[in-house]
């Protein structure tokens, strides 16, 4: 199975008040394992940068200036992608600045339910907890020492590692820590110590105790005609 774990940086929150995508990373994965294939690119959002989201993931509006458009960009990551499921953190948010800007550059939009929302996953799986994408790095062990900005290649890269955690791990099923032999599933085998039958009939005592109890008892029903 193909899934592509995805991630976006913008230039603020709504496409609505003029906000744009300027980068887009993608991870794919086969079978939940990373097969080493990303897409990864800048994109010019033809409009300044403001500070707070330079804050957030560095992208200045000089650095972005040469880059490409989407109109540029779009037809390689929509081959990239193909129809594999997203995989995103806070779906909603990405898939909302993805269609807009598939609409404005004549594509057709992907359908919500596209996307497997890994922030949705995290707050069913652990109720209350912190889920933001640090935070659930941190729960599992997941090196993110490196991400001192967001940054939507590195943060899909994390987030392939994280999803896996979320899925129950590299052995998410019944499998042993040791492989299966090469051919077919290695058998398991349990040894256990022998154990000599033990003698369970009752005792002369144990018997007389039931005979005095069945006597006190008033119409049995194993006495009912």
């Amino acid at each position: 199975m193909r899934e592509i774990v995805l991630d976006t940086e913008t230039t603020g929150f709504k496409p609505e008040e003029g906000h744009r995508l300027i980068e887009i990373g993608c991870v794919e994965l086969h079978n939940h394992v990373a097969t080493g294939k990303t897409f990864h690119c800048y994109v010019n959002p033809e409009r300044d940068v403001p500070p707070d989201a330079v804050a957030v993931h560095g992208l200045t509006t000089e650095f972005l200036s040469d880059k490409p458009l989407f109109n540029d960009v779009v037809a390689e990551f929509v081959a990239f992608i193909g129809d594999a499921p997203l995989v995103i953190h806070n779906a909603a948010f990405d898939m909302h600045f993805l269609n807009w800007e598939l609409r404005i550059a004549g594509y057709p939009v992907m359908p919500k339910d596209r996307a497997i929302d890994t922030l949705l996953m995290a707050r069913q799986k652990f109720p209350g907890a912190p889920a933001t994408l640090d935070a659930l790095c941190k729960r599992f062990g997941v090196d993110n020492s490196s991400r001192t900005y967001h940054g939507a290649l590195l943060d899909a890269q994390l987030l392939a590692e994280v999803y896996l955690e979320l899925r129950g791990g590299r052995q998410a099923g019944l499998a042993l820590a040791s492989g299966p032999a090469a051919g077919g599933p290695a058998a398991v085998r349990i040894d256990r110590p022998h154990r000599a039958p033990r003698p369970h009939a009752p005792s002369e005592e144990e018997l007389a105790a039931h005979a005095e109890l069945l006597k006190k008892l008033k119409n049995p029903l194993w006495a009912a005609e």
